[in-house]
């Protein structure tokens, strides 16, 4: 891995001009995504959550870019525990889920949805649980039983959350009905 790039990444801030500098930074020089995505996927490191909100906007704006490292990111996006991370990596489900650029399998959808239910029973942040929601209810369209359990967990009592997680949860059930 590049040290000085790592640097980069350990400097940068949650600042929106400093993650679309890195953001645009790997878009020029696509041969650092690997070590941005070595970065990300290794909760164990310190600043795995700067690389997972740099790769999100990656994905937001070049999802193509992405597809080499779907495997990885569905097989390790149950291990992302905090929250600084599980915002990033719920949007990043969101985009596989909705791109009309990435086909993804079986096994990458199966642990999107896995990991989005568990984000969404798990009651985090109501950003997390959003971009989950979303995800999910994008692989609705596919698989039925997917929309079933969704319109149960947000059927819950929710008069205890936030405001945007609230309208986030009627928008899906309109949508869901």
């Amino acid at each position: 891995m590049d040290a000085e790039f790592y640097n980069q990444i350990a400097k940068s801030s949650a600042h929106r001009k400093s993650r679309d500098d890195n953001k645009d930074f790997v878009i020029s020089n696509p041969n650092y995504l690997k070590d941005l995505t070595d970065i990300a996927f290794n909760t164990k490191d310190k600043n795995h959550h700067k690389a997972c909100w740099i790769l999100e906007l990656i994905c937001e704006e070049r999802i193509e870019l992405f597809i080499p490292f779907i495997d990885k990111f569905c097989e390790i996006i149950p291990d992302f525990k905090i929250d600084k991370a599980l915002r990033p990596t719920s949007k990043i489900c969101m985009f596989l889920c909705n791109s009309k650029k990435v086909s993804l399998t079986g096994f990458q959808e199966e642990n999107i949805i896995e990991t989005c239910l568990d984000r969404l029973l798990d009651n985090h942040l109501a950003a997390t649980a959003a971009y989950s929601m979303r995800a999910l209810y994008a692989l609705g369209k596919k698989y039925d039983w997917v929309n079933d359990d969704l319109k149960l967990i947000l059927s819950r009592d929710f008069s205890h959350q936030t405001p945007g997680y609230r309208f986030a949860v009627k928008d899906l059930l309109k949508r869901l009905k």
